[in-house]
């Protein structure tokens, strides 16, 4: 089982970890994938040519949680657009996956994916804990961009996420705990139940699925 987002590696799976830069990885070991980037509550530190550094010295790691956020304040400064935009032209420059953040502005953080998306650009995008109705969906896909798929899932009351849970492409999902404790619970194995209960597939399947996408997304690659 593949936990695509997460900030403290639990043992017995793989996991995706990311962390703000830092020197510690969340207790990433072998065969778990590591991301690195400035996440937009933390850039007061914000350094383009450290991070660059970062992922020069570890060729194997990707880029992220990077993004923009309107959760703590309606209004996106310069700085935090800036910072992306600088991350997000580190990654194409050395073509690393992506873990994005766009909460209460996944249009935007679309917007300012496209001119990296494509041939020589980014290989692929995660939007970790997308929660934006099915319109950008078709523009997501086209972009090689995979869908984080998280505990809100098992909230019987979330019904709207449910429903675009239940009709996105099964190619693009991924499930993601994004938790900062090891041992926390729910993890991605409810996760799992949940999209297997919604979709009509059998755990077995849903977790085959889920594993290859997930793998897929750290190669690159997309659906065939």
């Amino acid at each position: 089982m593949t936990d695509a987002h997460c900030h403290a590696a639990k043992p017995g799976i793989t996991n995706f970890v990311c962390e703000p830069f830092a020197s510690r990885n969340g207790g990433a070991g072998e065969g778990d994938a590591v991301f690195f980037g400035f996440h937009p509550w933390h850039l007061e530190n914000f350094d383009a040519t450290a991070l660059k550094a970062r992922l020069a010295a570890n060729p194997a790691a990707g880029v992220g949680e990077i993004g923009l956020d309107r959760l703590r304040d309606k209004t996106i400064c310069a700085a935090m657009r800036e910072a992306f935009d600088a991350q997000l032209a580190i990654a194409a420059e050395l073509r690393r996956p992506v873990v994005l953040h766009g909460a209460k502005c996944w249009g935007e953080v679309v917007r300012a994916c496209r001119p990296y998306a494509g041939p020589g650009g980014i290989p692929s995008f995660l939007f970790h804990g997308f929660s934006r109705s099915a319109g950008l969906i078709p523009e997501i896909k086209a972009m090689n961009g995979f869908v984080g798929v998280g505990p809100a899932l098992l909230n019987d009351h979330a019904v709207n996420y449910r429903r675009m849970v239940g009709n996105l492409p099964g190619d693009m999902l991924l499930a993601e705990s994004d938790t900062c404790e090891p041992g926390a619970t729910p993890g991605t194995e409810e996760v799992a139940g949940a999209i297997a209960g919604l979709r009509g597939w059998t755990i077995q399947e849903t977790i085959a699925l889920l594993d290859g996408n997930a793998r897929r997304f750290l190669r690159g690659a997309a659906a065939t």
